[in-house]
């Protein structure tokens, strides 16, 4: 059987401990929590759920702030990890508990964090998964990287600010087609930043909000590729420099 068919029983062992890394920690937060009913805590799969989960949280956060905060992290990073949809609502959850920066500068620090999980777990243990999930995906994106591989941190900032590959695609490729985590690292931290932006400013007036598509109208969308674009110019301009150089350097090597 090829390498990509396996998967050996060490692998399963290592997703089984990384998750059980993430429900040490939640369970640590539930037994420093005063007895309740916590019926409540779910993930949120829509805007009505997320307002349930608010109320009921907001009262909380002041007076547990540390226990809130680390079940908070846990469960984003735990569902970066693995993949798990729903994120959306966590950032938002993120701007209606904590506002503007301090929940801006959550969802980066957890986001961040997830897709790093992500990537060295996928690093380990997520080849077969990739080759089977996103096949055709996965060599489109392998083509552009090999192209853009002297201003990659460009190329990568491009993707993360516009919605042209997905985000778990991104964390869970990127180490398959060798894309150094330095880089990877800093085009998450910093190319996530528009997007949590636009989710946590929404979160701050959750009650407002009526469906998801209001997030994204198309002066946000025209934004955010319009920053992608700037992200990549380097890279644009860089490739035509090269370009340029050429014919001269062959008009040179002919006198």
């Amino acid at each position: 059987m090829a390498r990509e068919d396996r998967f050996p029983v060490w692998e399963a062992a290592l997703l089984a401990g990384v998750a059980a890394v993430f429900a040490a920690a939640l369970g640590g937060v539930y037994v420093s929590m005063p007895h309740s009913d916590y019926s409540f805590l779910k993930l949120p799969r829509n805007l009505q759920e997320l307002r349930v989960l608010t109320d009921h949280l907001e009262g909380y956060t002041s007076d547990y702030t540390i226990q809130v905060l680390v079940g908070y992290c846990a469960v984003y990073i735990f569902m970066q990890t693995f993949m798990i949809p729903g994120t959306i609502f966590m950032s938002l959850l993120a701007g209606a508990l904590f506002g503007q920066l301090g929940g801006l500068a959550l969802v980066i620090f957890a986001a961040t964090a997830g897709a790093s999980s992500c990537y060295f777990l996928s690093k380990l243990v997520g080849k077969p998964l990739v080759f089977s999930l996103w096949p055709d995906k996965l060599m489109f994106f392998q083509k552009q990287v090999a192209k853009r591989r002297e201003k990659l941190l460009n190329y990568m900032l491009f993707l993360r600010v516009t919605p042209t590959l997905p985000n778990t695609f991104i964390n869970f490729a990127s180490p398959i087609v060798d894309i150094p985590y330095h880089i990877f690292f800093l085009a998450t931290s910093i190319g996530l930043i528009p997007a949590a932006y636009v989710t946590v400013r929404a979160g701050i007036a959750l009650s407002d909000l009526k469906s998801l598509n209001d997030l994204y109208d198309p002066k946000s969308i025209a934004v955010l590729f319009l920053i992608g674009l700037l992200s990549v110019t380097p890279t644009l301009l860089g490739k035509n420099e090269t370009q340029g150089r050429a014919p001269a350097d062959m008009a040179a090597s002919t006198n």
